[in-house]
């Protein structure tokens, strides 16, 4: 059983700053691409930012610039460090994880719960 366990979501005001955290946890051998998605009212998902397991990272463009993502692999762990935050930022964020468990030869894919993102004006 793997789980995804996101956490530091919250309301914040315009121009503020916020961090979220994403860890994974159970019977995991080792992780790779690991990623945040978000999704709006109303929207499709879409990717926010992605880190492979040696640290190659890739942002949306609407984030490039003041989203930051990284990862611990001792403590399986991705973080998103947001600053600047817009009104357009508010969404529930998701953590993505590509990984091997300890009872399978193949990878899969996870996703967290979500944690909520508000950002007032």
């Amino acid at each position: 059983q793997v789980r995804l366990v996101e956490s530091g979501g919250g309301l914040v005001q315009a121009g503020g700053s916020l961090r979220l955290s994403c860890a994974a946890s159970g019977s995991i051998s080792s992780i790779n691409n690991m990623a945040w998605y978000r999704q709006a009212p109303g929207k499709q998902r879409e990717l926010v930012a992605s880190i492979t397991s040696v640290g190659s990272t890739k942002y949306a463009d609407s984030v490039k610039g003041r989203f930051t993502i990284s990862r611990d692999n001792a403590k399986n762990t991705v973080y998103l460090q947001m600053n600047s935050l817009k009104p357009e930022d508010t969404a529930d964020y998701y953590c993505y994880a590509v990984l091997y468990t300890t009872y399978r030869s193949d990878s899969s894919q996870y996703w967290g719960q979500g944690t909520q993102v508000t950002v007032s004006s």
